[in-house]
């Protein structure tokens, strides 16, 4: 199948992954800074987040408050337009899918190079391919978008076939996402470890400076003349220096940015709406599509192998009181394991019913102890969650819902791990339960996440679930996948393998004098058109 350059339309409820909520200054297209004249070169935006992932490889990072920075280092093959989920051209004039999905045919555009001088060619792109699935605990996204990986085939400099030992739907719109940017390979070659330090990519910025848990700092590419499709603008970037600051305590950043110290800060929570809004700060904000912030299951180990705590768990949750009381206003509770704008997601209709919980329970043979927490086979009713701290959300929803489980006899104990470590936590199968979400514009999410053929994360065993997983992959028919993606939707919360229970929503707090920052389709930013007006 011959792909137009205009790009591909992804399967189903597209038009919903295109939702932008602004309010104070942003425009309907997410986009920071309304009519403020024609842009101006220079000066630097300085970028508070809450968070540092500890590495600053795009292809190594999954935690938001890092991805901002490392998105600005590297250009993707193909782009995803956030308001109709189209693919769009980058790095990539043209694709051709064949007609079983296995094998993808791009050609380059030429003249690009990364900031080292070298070209950005197929060859250089098979060697980002053949070194992904080699990546450590840290790569576990990339892995799974190439998973069944059989090669490139490289048969001209602008021209290579990417393979795979089975049909795989979703690889086009992998190759939109920061996971899959393209690094030099001099970076490729690297060391996991080494490549976390600093990578050298063609992206519309350049890593000037990284200093771990304090400051990333970028450069404006000089030359940079390749920008995606959907970029305002064609050319070198506007700002000449990003400098993301890393700063824990919610309440500082707020600050910051009402002092004017900062210009733009991340993870935005209730009690800084008001603050920011009377000082006159923009609010950009937009539901990111994947797996909605919840809690997954280790089923190796014990008490949360029991299919009926998980299930009693899910029914415990009082989803609209923990997104009342902890997150931004714009943020919805979870219906799904999907956020609900998710191509190919469907509404479960989750209910909090704790006299269900407290009825399945008891058939499972807990009972209340005297304390109120259940016990069976003198074994209390305690369930440690394991979360990292990449959002100021994240222990306040947990303490709630800490209490709501409380409720029905089950004891949660919240434990906070760092987040460097929290990969090689996961890998090694660390923990009993873990809070987390994973973001991306593609239903195959699930499968990366649940599936037992990868790197299963969860310890799940075989079931229907995985079936499911692997039929939707294989599925060229955009309707024929939803519907099993929605199959496998239902199943994922009948088994309990995950209790969801907010929809993440990214809420940006940026300055008025700062215009152009924009949102891509995964609910990133993109800073390629960002400028200031006073372009100090």
């Amino acid at each position: 199948m011959t792909v137009r350059p205009r790009g591909l339309l992804l399967p189903a409820l597209l038009s919903a992954a295109a939702v932008v909520l602004a309010a104070c200054g942003g425009s309907a297209g997410g986009t920071a800074g309304g009519d403020a004249g024609p842009p101006r070169a220079g000066g630097t935006l300085r970028f508070a987040v809450g968070s540092d992932a500890g590495c600053v490889d795009p292809q190594q990072v999954g935690s938001n408050d890092t991805i901002y920075s490392v998105r600005q280092l590297v250009d993707s093959l193909t782009d995803q337009d956030p308001q109709t989920g189209e693919i769009e051209p980058w790095l990539a004039t043209s694709w051709q899918t064949s007609p079983d999905a296995k094998s993808y045919t791009f050609t380059l555009r030429e003249g690009v190079t990364f900031s080292d001088g070298t070209p950005l060619d197929a060859n250089a792109v098979k060697a980002n391919f053949d070194r992904i699935p080699e990546i450590g605990a840290r790569g576990t996204l990339p892995k799974g978008y190439l998973a069944g990986y059989a090669g490139t085939t490289v048969t001209s400099p602008t021209q290579f076939t990417v393979s795979f030992q089975q049909p795989n739907v979703q690889f086009l719109q992998a190759t939109s996402t920061h996971s899959l940017g393209i690094l030099s390979p001099a970076s490729v070659a690297k060391s996991d470890d080494d490549r976390c330090a600093g990578v050298i990519g063609s992206g519309p910025f350049t890593l000037q400076n990284y200093v771990k848990n304090a400051s990333i700092t970028l450069a404006k590419r000089p030359g940079y003349a390749w920008g995606s499709s959907l970029f305002a603008h064609q050319g070198e970037a506007y700002l000449d220096t990003v400098e993301f600051r890393i700063v824990p305590e919610s309440g500082v950043r707020t600050g910051s940015l009402q002092s004017g110290e900062v210009d733009a800060i991340g993870s935005i929570g209730q009690q800084d709406e008001a603050p920011l809004t009377g000082a006159g700060a923009q609010l950009l904000a937009r539901s990111n599509p994947g797996v909605v912030f919840g809690i997954a299951f280790n089923q190796s180990k014990p008490i949360v192998s029991d299919p009926a705590v998980r299930r009693a768990l899910l029914t415990a949750v009082n989803r609209d009181e923990i997104v009342g009381g902890v997150f931004p206003s714009q943020t919805k509770p979870a219906t799904s394991v999907l956020a609900s704008t998710t191509p190919s997601y469907a509404d479960q209709e989750l209910t909090f019913d704790p006299a269900r919980s407290a009825t399945t329970l008891d058939a499972a043979g807990w009972t209340a102890g005297p304390d109120g927490i259940r016990v069976k086979d003198g074994q209390r009713l305690t369930i440690p969650v394991t979360y990292s701290p990449v959002a100021a959300t994240n222990k306040p929803a947990l303490e709630l819902l800490q209490q709501q489980a409380k409720a029905v006899g089950i004891d949660l104990q919240v434990q906070e791990v760092p987040i460097a470590q929290a990969s090689q936590l996961q890998a090694a199968g660390d923990f009993s339960a873990l809070w987390y979400n994973v973001t991306r514009a593609d239903p195959d999410i699930l499968r990366g996440q649940f599936s037992t053929a990868g790197a299963n994360l969860f310890r799940l065993p075989d079931g229907p679930l995985q079936a499911l997983l692997t039929a939707q992959a294989a599925e060229p028919d955009p309707a024929k996948r939803t519907a099993i993606v929605g199959q496998a939707q239902q199943e994922l919360l009948t088994e309990g393998v995950f209790v969801p229970v907010s929809e993440l929503t990214t809420v940006l707090g940026v300055g008025a004098g700062v215009h152009g920052v924009t949102f891509d389709a995964s609910s990133r930013i993109q800073l390629h058109d960002a400028w200031k007006s006073d372009a100090r």
